[in-house]
């Protein structure tokens, strides 16, 4: 059985936004509850570490994180955006929630696993450079790929983003970065307005296979198969990324689309073999949306057996 690495940190539990909020730290439980089953007995289970701010600056400027840091609040709330928000313990879960994708991809580059999920919150994948919107504070995957880059020597990086929602900062971030291949299937028109098919780069490495409203887990692998997985391979990177959002799922509030817990099993066995060659297999996958608790719970279990080999 390939070796999958869980990488979590209890600091995700402590960032509230307030309630009704639905990225809420339930959603953690809800994937815990789901991985204590027998089948989930072989996973090599870590505590996500703070990032170090060397790896934060890759992505971040200084004066941005001085900024986040600013706003954190010593009680109450504090709104980054209108969906944004920070409470006394959003920062040391934002900190961890970025440090666990850079173990992971120590990990995995290091051949100690082969694969990886990193079940953290806050998300990260609207957060632009100098931007925490859409519930993200710090851009965890992007944290992530410019790590392996400059402390593992990977020359190509893919990332493949399945959430409902257009990962808009993680474009943005590596829009003119020719090492990473950004790749992205998610609902239009709706939240955050970007993800065309014809927002492609400097280089042409960003791919967008939007859906519809009411598409479903046949339509999500086809996107997958047509316009992804095809550029993936001949990418040939030596790590793939996944930003794993479930509210895709067919019973999320959030979302409109009608992707099963099978369809993200299939999806990420067919974007493991994709990179299977060129990346040896390596793949570290980081939490993103899905506001279903069941859903997201299934779902991501139904990943994270799939990252397993199983």
């Amino acid at each position: 059985m390939t070796r999958t690495l869980f990488v979590t940190h209890e600091s995700g539990l402590a960032h509230n936004m307030g309630a009704g909020h639905p990225e809420q730290p339930e959603r953690l439980r809800a994937i815990e509850r789901e991985l204590e089953a027998e089948r989930f007995q072989h996973l090599i289970r870590i505590s996500a570490p703070a990032v170090s701010r060397e790896a934060l600056l890759r992505v971040h400027p200084e004066r941005h994180l001085r900024a986040i840091e600013a706003a954190a609040p010593r009680e109450g709330l504090v709104a980054l955006d209108p969906d944004t928000l920070m409470c006394p313990d959003s920062l040391e879960a934002a900190l961890h929630a970025a440090g666990g994708g850079v173990a992971a991809v120590d990990e995995v580059m290091s051949g100690a696993a082969d694969t990886a999920f990193v079940s953290v919150r806050p998300p990260g994948h609207h957060a632009g450079t100098t931007t925490p919107m859409g519930f993200c504070i710090f851009n965890n995957v992007a944290v992530a790929a410019r790590h392996a880059i400059a402390a593992h020597a990977a020359e190509r990086v893919a990332i493949v983003d399945f959430d409902v929602h257009h990962g808009n900062g993680t474009q943005e971030i590596f829009w003119a970065d020719r090492r990473v291949l950004f790749c992205s299937t998610h609902q239009t028109p709706y939240y955050p307005g970007t993800g065309a098919t014809g927002e492609t780069g400097e280089f042409d490495q960003i791919v967008n296979a939007p859906l519809f409203a009411g598409a479903t887990g046949d339509d999500f692998l086809e996107a997958l198969a047509s316009r992804i997985l095809p550029r993936l391979k001949d990418f040939a990177p030596d790590l793939v990324l996944i930003s794993a959002g479930f509210d895709g799922h067919r019973d999320d509030p959030l979302g409109g689309l009608r992707i099963l817990e099978r369809d993200y099993s299939e999806a990420t066995k067919r974007i493991i073999d994709a990179g299977l060659r060129s990346a040896n297999g390596r793949v570290v996958s980081l939490l993103e949306g899905g506001y279903d608790l069941t859903a997201l719970g299934r779902s991501a279990a139904a990943h994270v057996l799939a990252l397993m080999g199983a």
